[in-house]
């Protein structure tokens, strides 16, 4: 009877997770109720509000009877620059955005500091009141943006015909499960994903790629990049002035690289440890059979990094030391603090993603990409939605833009392992993740360690990622954060005029500084992080340069069978 119950609950929430797309609206439901009550109870927060209220109302009214002799609206004080044009400056457009600026501030207050709501919930109440405003912005209506109105009155209409076109075009794409418009532009292995080389090993989870030489020596250690699942390698083999694999060849790397296979329901019950085996330990056991008798460079990038960083953990504690070192750009091993991911992750919140995944057998792409949209709706929803459907306008295609719009999937035993037992439970950190049935620990990392962070990152905030310095015991650990998000502050090229960095190196022993200390202490570096991480590579190869290796070990099962970029990343 309980089984029965138990599928009966699954199967009602998978149906509510389609209805809410995959959020828990018990959720939000408590948050509302804790932010309420305790702002009933609490008098001075209320008059506070109030308060507040009446300067913003005095302020607008003041405002409105300057505005209308001229007088400019100020910029916002955060950043916000939907309002800055020109043609916000008139009346009575400058009194609109103003009343919106002002409401927005309120708003914020109000679900801010009331006491004692639990944080989550009043950051909850925060996202959820946010989302519910924003289309309100008088950026957002053809009647009230002033940009639209002008091109309206000049083009005579033809801005909104072409929008209503574009939305028609969006609408069929989604319905149809199309790509992006603008991505056929970047097909992968034509102007992305272009860098010579070979598949020389595949199974049912992962390709892995050879690249061919570009120098005529070579470092004597491989370098082994572990990319994410959750999208598609090829963000670190770009278009060619910014692919980071064709500048590591060109620097003299031997390079191999992991493609992930984007799994179907068919493969739901591949876990944890189906990935480390299948897919880390597999291609480290390629690279050092194509290179024998030499250590390698192991690179991770977001849950790449996560999970390079479990296995480098296992390998150790069962004595294999072939990892010689680890790179882990913008992932997480402590997920204490996941930054603004948190608002997705609770257990109701898992309880609904791993109902839905059971049923499908995988988690889509356009359900993660969603959520990582509403955490920044402005810039990713309603400031293009403006720009395409009132303006009439497309944004021109980008490499970058076209690889966030061709996701992947993740099957439902291995993401809901993830956000169990790392998000939701922190064992990674704190010593209970267990890899095939065995208890690991981070601490068993014993190799030097090059760690970058990146300055505004939503997926993987620096100061999470800078938790590594407290947890293995590395002999040597440098610390690199650059400016820049997530997927833009690793892509940036070897030489990138608007990137600055920070760098510095703990040796074993000493105590990680605090996460503002050692931003406040360490100095600042312009131009990209390339060339220093290139530089610490150097630093920890052999001194000598060899020949390069061969294109795979046929003689030991890895024959060249296909050109890179291979099958698996062209799966939709």
């Amino acid at each position: 009877m309980t089984d029965k119950i138990d599928v009966v609950e699954r199967e009602f929430r998978a149906m509510l997770a389609k209805l809410t797309g995959g959020l828990a609206p018990q959720d939000y439901g408590v948050a509302f109720w804790d932010w309420w009550l305790n702002l009933a109870k609490s008098p001075e927060k209320q008059a506070e509000l109030q308060q507040a209220a009446l300067k913003n109302m005095m302020d607008l009214w003041r405002f409105n009877l300057e505005a209308a002799q001229g007088k400019p609206m100020a910029p916002a004080d955060n950043g916000d620059r939907r309002f800055a044009s020109p043609a916000w400056q008139q009346y009575p457009f400058n009194v609109w955005a103003q009343a919106f600026r002002n409401n927005m501030a309120l708003l914020e207050n109000s679900t801010r500091d009331v006491p004692g709501v639990e944080p989550r919930n009043a950051r909850l109440v925060e996202f959820a009141a946010k989302q519910a405003a924003e289309p309100l912005s008088p950026a957002n209506s053809p009647l009230t943006n002033p940009e639209v109105i002008r091109q309206t009155v000049a083009e005579g209409g033809q801005n909104l015909a072409r929008g209503y076109k574009h939305f028609l075009d969006d609408m069929e794409r989604t319905l149809q499960g199309g790509a992006a418009p603008g991505t056929e532009e970047f097909r992968v292995g034509e102007k992305v994903a272009v860098t010579e080389g070979q598949v020389i090993f595949r199974n049912e989870l992962i390709e892995l790629i050879q690249y061919a030489p570009t120098t005529p020596d070579v470092h004597p250690e491989p370098v082994l990049i572990v990319p994410a699942w959750i999208m598609k390698y090829y963000i670190l083999d770009l278009s060619p002035k910014n692919s980071l694999v064709a500048w590591l060849v060109d620097q003299g790397f031997t390079v191999f690289m992991m493609s992930w296979k984007n799994p179907t329901a068919a493969d739901r019950h591949l876990g944890m440890d189906d990935y480390l085996r299948k897919g880390v330990y597999a291609a480290l056991d390629a690279v050092t059979t194509v290179i024998p008798e030499r250590d390698v460079h192991a690179v991770g990038y977001c849950i790449g990094g996560t999970l390079l960083s479990i296995a480098a953990a296992a390998l150790s504690d069962w004595g294999d030391t072939r990892i010689k070192d680890i790179t882990l750009l913008a992932a997480q091993t402590d997920f204490s603090e996941p930054g603004e991911l948190s608002l997705y992750i609770s257990p109701a919140q898992v309880e609904m993603l791993e109902a839905l995944m059971y049923k499908e057998g995988v988690l889509d792409s356009r359900q993660m990409g969603g959520a990582f949209t509403m955490l920044r709706a402005h810039d990713l929803l309603w400031q293009p939605a403006v720009k395409s459907y009132l303006k009439g306008e497309r944004e021109g295609m980008i490499d970058l833009m076209a690889w966030n719009a061709d996701g992947t999937r993740m099957p439902w035993k291995m993401h809901t392992e993830y956000l169990v037992g790392l998000y939701l439970n922190n064992d990674l950190a704190e010593g209970r993740f267990k890899v095939e049935g065995e208890t690991i620990t981070l601490e068993d990392i014993r190799v030097p360690m090059f760690v970058v962070g990146t300055e505004t990152d939503h997926v993987a905030p620096w100061k999470s990622v800078y938790k590594a310095s407290g947890l293995a015991t590395s002999p040597e650990f440098t610390f690199l954060l650059t400016s820049g998000g997530h997927n833009a502050g690793i892509v940036s090229g070897p030489v990138h005029p608007k990137r600055r960095h920070r760098v510095r190196t703990q040796k074993g022993g000493e105590a990680p500084l605090p996460p503002d200390e050692w931003f406040a202490s360490t100095g600042v570096r312009p131009g990209s992080w390339w060339p220093a991480w290139a530089e610490w590579l150097k630093a920890h190869s052999s001194p000598e340069r060899t020949a390069p290796p061969p294109m795979g070990a046929p003689a030991e099962g890895y024959a060249a069978i296909a050109e890179a970029p291979g099958e698996y990343v062209r799966q939709r």
